[in-house]
Parts: C-alpha cells; sequence; structure tokens
C-alpha cells in the first residue's frame, strides 16, 4: 500500500518507511504543492487526526499523520504539541534544545523525568478514521550526546538503555519508541478492522 505521510520532515518519513516496510507499505512525504495544515488542536490526537483527515480529503489517499512531542514533568508538560515550535515559529532543532536546556538549568537529575509522545492517525477516504498513541519514558541531559535522529533525541536518555535517542541507529530506536509503540498499536486497530 502507498501511503502519504503528513509530514515535509524527512526524518520521519524514513522512520516511518523502516517500520512500516515489512507489511509492504510505501511511505512518502507530502507533495511540493500540498497545503499546509494548521496545527491548533490542544492535544497530539486532535493536531493527527486534522492532518489525517485534512489531506486524505484533499488528495483522496490514504494518509497517515502523527503529532508528536516531548512533555516534561518539571515544565508541567512543556514543551507538549509545541515542542517543534518551542523557541518560535521558524525554530531550528538546536533553538529548541537550547531554550529546553537553559529552562531546566539547576534542575536535579532526578527532576528532569520526560517522555515523547505520539498520536498517530490513519485516515482512508470513505473510512473511519483510526486514532492510536504511544510514549516513551526517559531523562532530559544537561548536554547533547549523539548524531543521529532528529528534534529532542540528543538530549533524551533512555535510562535502561544508557543512551540518547541520538545515540541510538534506527533499528535500536525504532523497537522502542514512541512512534515505534504508536505504530504497533495503530496495526493492531488495522488488524481488527480488516483482518485481511
Amino acid at each position: 500500500m502507498q501511503v502519504i505521510l503528513a509530514t515535509r520532515n524527512q526524518g520521519k518519513v524514513r522512520e516511518f518507511d523502516k517500520a512500516l516496510s515489512e507489511l509492504g507499505w510505501t511511505v512518502s512525504g507530502l507533495p511540493d504543492n500540498t497545503p499546509p495544515v494548521v496545527e491548533d488542536g490542544l492535544t497530539f490526537e486532535a493536531n493527527a487526526r486534522k492532518k489525517a483527515e485534512t489531506i486524505a480529503q484533499l488528495l483522496q489517499v490514504p494518509v497517515l499523520a502523527d503529532d508528536s512531542g516531548l512533555e516534561v514533568d518539571a515544565l508541567g508538560g512543556r514543551p507538549g504539541v509545541y515542542s517543534a515550535r518551542y523557541a518560535g515559529e521558524h525554530a531550528s532543532d538546536a533553538d529548541n534544545n537550547h531554550k529546553l536546556l537553559q529552562e531546566l538549568a539547576g534542575v536535579a537529575p532526578d527532576k528532569r523525568t520526560a517522555r515523547f509522545v505520539c498520536a498517530l492517525a490513519f485516515s482512508n477516504p470513505g473510512s473511519p478514521t483510526l486514532l492510536a498513541r504511544g510514549e516513551c519514558e526517559g531523562v532530559i541531559l544537561t548536554e547533547a550526546r549523539g548524531e543521529g535522529g532528529f528534534g529532542y533525541d540528543p538530549i533524551f536518555c533512555v535510562p535502561d538503555l544508557r543512551k540518547t535517542f541520538g545515540e541510538l541507529d534506527l533499528d535500536e530506536k525504532n523497537r522502542i519508541s514512541h512512534r515505534a509503540k504508536a505504530i504497533r498499536s495503530l496495526l493492531e486497530l488495522l488488524s481488527v478492522r480488516d483482518p485481511s
């Protein structure tokens, strides 16, 4: 199945394409001429649903959309749905990481708990939209480690592995990440709806 992933983030496209290739799915990003969808929802689920349904209706193809981000306990759950634009509308990953680390300056290591959250929405024209969610618990380090991944990956450490997402290879990340968990939940929903 050919599926459009409602993003222009090539890091996300690579992760989803690798994770779904075993099913015979081919994932590609948004066509260049696709208008942006304003992410004005208050939850990850609301944003994912809006993107999936809007793009599926526009292109008349199956669309998978995610809204994902980082929730930091010491910051009351921020940056949350504003993760991609935490340091401003056109902020880079480095800008967002810098702002987050500044806000956590002086916070004790045991109080730097956080989780990556991924909400997925799968919209196929003519069928109900499916929603799934995955989370991965971790802690925010005081400095970046690793060159892989994107976003907050270099400062998000998985305690059991003692590695940041930025230090994991794609196969490792796809086993434990919030996206991997959301994808597994979505696939369970798809198999219930369509056993074939």
